[in-house]
């Protein structure tokens, strides 16, 4: 039994996938869970002010550990939205900055963002009303 709402059958989206290449959905969901991801979403949008240092980025992003910070702006980089500069001196300075595409996704993500912080009350709200109306039925 299905719910509603719920395919019983795959989409056709009528693009052949060419031998030996993945299928196109298959790249666009790596891409969206690459800028749907909560440190990704969060580095932009820091990082859309301008360059910054690992420090920074750090401080600046609350409740992310060092090991993610690191692994995100790799991803980050490796997808040519970040560039990394290492500065010769003692000790060695790194600095990020968001590529020409970089921006682009920043301007997005800060859309995102504001709608997040304009509608969280309600959000935060909605969920308390959600729980409680739970906890009724299975109590």
């Amino acid at each position: 039994m299905t719910k509603d709402g719920t395919l019983t059958r795959p989409a056709h989206t009528g693009v052949p996938a060419l031998p030996g290449e993945a299928p196109p959905t298959c790249e666009l969901r790596e891409v969206l869970d690459r800028v749907g991801d909560k440190w990704s979403v969060l580095l932009m949008a820091v990082l859309g002010d301008g360059p910054r240092r690992y420090s920074e980025l750090r401080r600046a992003v609350d409740g992310i550990s060092q090991r993610m910070l690191t692994l995100t702006l790799r991803s980050l980089e490796r997808d040519g939205l970040v560039v990394r500069t290492v500065t010769p001196s003692t000790p060695p300075r790194v600095d990020y900055e968001l590529t020409e595409v970089g921006h682009t996704l920043s301007r997005e993500v800060g859309a995102l963002i504001r709608w997040s912080e304009a509608h969280r009350e309600y959000i935060s709200a909605a969920r308390r009303s959600y729980d409680a109306e739970e906890a009724v039925r299975e109590g």
